[in-house]
Parts: structure tokens; C-alpha cells; sequence
């Protein structure tokens, strides 16, 4: 088991890189960037960092040389011929070949793409042009980095001893839930937390506590990199990014309208079983079961990642009956804010009456809360989205219009397009 404390007290390149490898990723980036190699390209979008909590100085707290030495050293990395054999030979979701040899010789010839990073007052304007399937590459990465680079800024100063004690009371944290958690019958529950993670070694030590302390209810992590090296399953769909996209290169509101059902039109020939995962809150849940074709009520289930989950998992119930699907046959992950308490309350409110997952990540991979004075690693909202495709910009509407983005003009576009009235607020914590 690694020292986490010493290495933190004593980081140098050559053992603690942040992001070491192209597949410390999560699974559902590369899922979706071989859909995109397939189809789209010739797509060029630009993704931009964006930080919703704006009370954390990013850029008065990362020094900006360090920032930079790491984002070089991902534009370094090359895929190793282990991590190819892994994506070429292993089995995912009961497929051994998930990814295609053409999108895997694609890969392992794959650089990261150049970055333009600039300071803005106190926080920093990073952003990734290109052809889509390369830039889509820095999402996580580029996370990665600016999460962990914070992490070290607050802990650089503390003693060794200091932060042993700190990583005993943050393992005590993660233990004391998964005692809670593995209570809970018939739990199935993945790491998620890659993109906010505390850190590499951090993150890794959770799915090895997850894994001892949960048995056969730990059923995986999104991270590629870890899920080869500790032999787990690697778990991961798709996200909000391919509707964004898609609708923003939509040639009127017409093809706007169909652009989220062609994404799955399209996932659907790429792939099959536990991968036929709705995500129907980029424009908002209601209005897009209303307008769903009958043919995705056949599909394996549905990710539940903003809005109020119960009321969100009671209308995806009522919506599986009325298509004369039945419930209990499907499953429905819950991956929005997750920790402990909202996890037992989820699972009591819906158990033996739907399949149940759930994707737990920032509070797991970085609860810190009030271990640190003042607040330090506090966790804070920062993601990392397609801002523009092929000159358009995109736009994301939620079932929180807290997560909302884009110009507002199109975003009351989107509104009337999709149909969606009043929103009901809720904090956006990570």
C-alpha cells in the first residue's frame, strides 16, 4: 500500500506525474471518442475550463508555471503497448472487442493536442481547439491536473507528520462510509470520481478500500488506468458532450429538436447490452421522454445527473410503464452529487422496484471537508466543456438551470425549442 503522505510530502516528476498515463481517463471518454472517430471527425470544437465555484481563486492559488510543466508533460504521453493490448484484448460490459482496431492504431499514434492558457483576474482561461475526437481528449486530464495542482498548493506547507495525520482522518472518512454503505442490500456501486479527484494516488486508494471493504458491491471505476492495474471493471457511458455538439452544428431548430435522439441513433450502432444508458437532462428530462421515439424505452436504463433524483427517478418510472416496460427490469444510475446520506436515501426510496446503480464521485475521491483550516480543500464545481462546434456555440440547459450554459440568447432558444418552462434551482456543490 503506498505511503500517500510521504509522497505528498515529497512529490517529484519522475514518480508522481499527475496524469501518467493517456488512459487515466475515464472509460466513457474513450467510449465516446470512438464514436466520434467514426463519424465526426472532420468537426472542429473548442473546450474551454470553466469554474462554476468563482469564490476559489484558481489562478491566485496554482502557480502557473507548474500548471503549464504538467499540461506539457500530458501532450508527452503515448499509449503504452500494455494499455493497448488491454483496450484491444480485454472484455468490457461482456464484449472483448469493445474498441475497434482502427480507432485503437488511432490512439496509440494520439498526442494531445496544443492548449492555450492565459490568467483572467484571478482565475485562469484554458482552452483546447482542434478536431473533435483529439480535444475531447483534455476533458479529463486537463481536470486532473487543475484539481490536484490545488490540492498540493494547500498541503505544501504542512509537515510530515501533519499530513500523516490528515490522510488517517481522510481514510478513517472514506472507511466509515463504506461500512455504512455496505449495509445497503443489493447495492451496486462504481467510482466516479476521476475528474475532481484529490489525486492519482488518492483516487487509487479509494477503489482498493472500495474494493476490500465492499465486496461484490463495488462493481468498478471509471478509471481506465486504475481498472487495468487493480484488475477491476472499467464502467462509463456517455455524457452531455454529444448532445451539445450535435445540436450545435443542428442546421435549424428543426434538426435541433432531433439532435439528442440522433446521438443515441447513433451510440445504438456502435454499441449494445449495459451501454444503452439514457442521459436526458441536457435539455431537460421532461420534455425529452415526452418526445422520445418508443424505441429507447427498450433500452437498458437511464443516468439520473441533475434535478431533484427522486422526482426525476419517479417520471422515468412512470414514463418505462407507460411504453409497457417494466421497471424492475431496468436500471437507473444515480451520479449527481452522491454521498453517503443521499445514497442510502436513494436506495431505500427505489430498492425492489428498479435496478440500481450508483456512480460516486467527488465525495468520494476528495472529501477533505473540514480536515484542513479555513476551508482549504473545501470541494469546489469545476468542469471542463465543448464551448463551440464548427463556430457554433453549445449549450447546456439541465434539470438545474445552476448547470445551465451558453450565450443567453440560445439558451432561450433551446428553451422554446425543447419546451421548458420554470426550473426549480438547486446548489451545485460539485
Amino acid at each position: 500500500m503506498t505511503d500517500i503522505a510521504s509522497r505528498v510530502y515529497s512529490h517529484n516528476w519522475k514518480i508522481d506525474p499527475i496524469v501518467r498515463s493517456v488512459i487515466d481517463t475515464d472509460f466513457y471518454k474513450l467510449l465516446m471518442a470512438q464514436s466520434i472517430f467514426r463519424r465526426h471527425r472532420d468537426t472542429n470544437v473548442t473546450f474551454s475550463l470553466i469554474n462554476r465555484t468563482t469564490s476559489v481563486p484558481l489562478a491566485n492559488i496554482i502557480d502557473e508555471t507548474e500548471l503549464r510543466e504538467q499540461l506539457d508533460h500530458i501532450r508527452t504521453l503515448r499509449l503504452s503497448r500494455g494499455e493497448s493490448t488491454w483496450l484491444r484484448g480485454n472484455m468490457f460490459y461482456g464484449e472483448r472487442f469493445m474498441f475497434s482496431p482502427d480507432f485503437v492504431a488511432w490512439l496509440e499514434g494520439f498526442q494531445f493536442p496544443e492548449y492555450d492558457l492565459q490568467r483572467k483576474g484571478d482565475q485562469y482561461e484554458l482552452t483546447f481547439e482542434g478536431s473533435w475526437v483529439e480535444v475531447t481528449m483534455w476533458e479529463i486530464p486537463a481536470l486532473a491536473v487543475i484539481m490536484e495542482l490545488y490540492s498540493r498548493s494547500v498541503l505544501k506547507n504542512m509537515g510530515r507528520f501533519e499530513l500523516q495525520v490528515l490522510y488517517a482522518q481522510a481514510m478513517t472518512r472514506v472507511w466509515e462510509k463504506i461500512q455504512r454503505l455496505k449495509m445497503l442490500d443489493g447495492l451496486r456501486i462504481a467510482d466516479f470520481g476521476t475528474r475532481r479527484r484529490h489525486g492519482f494516488l488518492w483516487q487509487d486508494w479509494c477503489v482498493q478500500a472500495m474494493r476490500e471493504g465492499m465486496g461484490e458491491k463495488f462493481v468498478g471505476t471509471s478509471n481506465c488506468l486504475i481498472a487495468l492495474r487493480r484488475e477491476v471493471e472499467a464502467i462509463g457511458t456517455n455524457a452531455h458532450e454529444l448532445p451539445m455538439v450535435y445540436a450545435a452544428t443542428a442546421e435549424d431548430d428543426d434538426a435541433l429538436a432531433a439532435a439528442p435522439y440522433r446521438v443515441f441513433e447513433d451510440w445504438q450502432k456502435d454499441y449494445a447490452g449495459n451501454l444503452l444508458i439514457i442521459l436526458p437532462d441536457t435539455y431537460g428530462t421532461d420534455g425529452f421522454l415526452d418526445r422520445a421515439p418508443d424505441w429507447l424505452a427498450e433500452w437498458t436504463g437511464i443516468r439520473v445527473d441533475s434535478g431533484d433524483p427522486i422526482t426525476s427517478g419517479e417520471r422515468m418510472i412512470g414514463w418505462w410503464q407507460s411504453h409497457g416496460q417494466d421497471p424492475a427490469e431496468k436500471l437507473m444510475i444515480f451520479s449527481d452529487g452522491l454521498d453517503v446520506d443521499k445514497i442510502e436515501e436513494l436506495h431505500t426510496h427505489f430498492h425492489g422496484r428498479v435496478g440500481l446503480a450508483f456512480g460516486w464521485g467527488t465525495l468520494l475521491t476528495n472529501d477533505f471537508r473540514g480536515l484542513v483550516p479555513n476551508g482549504g480543500l473545501e470541494p469546489f464545481s469545476l468542469v471542463c466543456k465543448a464551448v463551440s462546434a464548427n463556430g457554433h456555440p453549445t449549450v447546456k440547459l439541465s434539470d438545474n438551470p445552476k448547470k445551465a450554459m451558453g450565450p443567453t440568447d440560445q439558451i432561450n432558444r433551446y428553451k422554446r425549442v425543447f419546451g421548458v418552462g420554470e426550473q426549480e434551482e438547486a446548489e451545485v456543490v460539485v
